[in-house]
């Protein structure tokens, strides 16, 4: 065989194989992971830990089961300050974070890379700036998330979420969100978002967040946690807490805003039926 043969064949199955890893391996990988039995101790956990799973139907839980594992077979999880990360820890983290994406596809956690667990609160280096001056400050943190695919947590927050189902607090959707916000490159309070269902989000967003304001300013009770008036990421993250916890909620207070939820997570919490727009 000649030498120009010789190149054009390794040339061709080089190409091959980096078309292979860049559009097929990954799903390929998934089909592999996917054709492994769930752990039935998975599967307790799911029941105990995640309050939500005993709510879904048959198909659902399935379906969260197989994000699940997919989850924990691509996600490097870390314990800090001494904190031991076991099943219990991978699959309640886990199960929360799939929840949202329970009728998205998986792709949208293609960025997160890692979890760091600590065991309770942590401090944190933080930026303030009032205005002019820029100063570092000690941070107490529950959780932080990162355009970096990281994701850090408190699990004494986390079981506190656990602990109280319809509370309006729950660090991992909180932070979860953070990422689905992550994917257009930016933390700005709107996930991508193409035509109508875009304009639809910009126009109800900015009327829920001005009421917000409002009510803040005139010292009147606000409908959401006041954190998420903080900034617009953070609405984004608080309103996605208060829509898988207290939907019914949401749904009086803000209606619009909590159909233009379903419209994107395409699920209605109150019953997780499917809700496409």
């Amino acid at each position: 065989m000649s030498a120009p043969v010789v190149f054009a064949v390794f040339a061709t199955a080089l190409i091959a194989g980096s078309l292979f890893y860049l559009f097929f391996y990954r799903n390929w990988q998934r089909q592999r992971e996917l054709q492994q039995p769930f752990p039935k101790p998975w599967r307790r956990f799911l029941k105990t830990q995640v309050p939500a799973y005993r709510r879904l139907g048959t198909p659902q839980k399935k379906r969260l089961e197989r994000l699940v594992q997919l989850f924990i077979a691509e996600k490097d999880y870390y314990g800090c300050d001494g904190f031991e990360v076991d099943d219990r820890v991978r699959v309640t983290i886990a199960g929360h974070a799939c929840l949202l994406i329970l009728e998205r596809p998986f792709s949208d956690y293609d960025d997160v890379r890692s979890i760091l667990v600590y065991p309770d609160v942590y401090r944190a280096q933080g930026m303030e700036s009032d205005g002019l001056v820029v100063s570092e400050s000690n941070q107490i943190r529950a959780g932080e998330a990162s355009s970096r695919g990281q994701v850090v947590l408190a699990w004494r927050e986390c079981e506190s979420a656990i602990a109280e189902p319809h509370s309006p607090h729950n660090v991992i959707l909180h932070e979860f969100a953070h990422q689905l916000d992550y994917l257009d490159g930016t933390a700005d309070g709107a996930p991508p978002l193409y035509g109508e269902q875009a304009r639809n989000w910009q126009e109800t967003m900015t009327k829920a967040w001005d009421h917000l304001q409002h009510r803040l300013a005139h010292h009147h009770k606000p409908w959401l946690d006041p954190y998420g008036a903080t900034e617009p990421a953070e609405f984004f993250a608080v309103l996605t807490e208060t829509f898988f916890q207290q939907p019914e909620h949401l749904l009086e207070v803000q209606p619009e805003v909590y159909k233009t939820l379903c419209g994107y997570y395409r699920l209605d919490p109150r019953d997780f039926s499917s809700h496409h727009p």
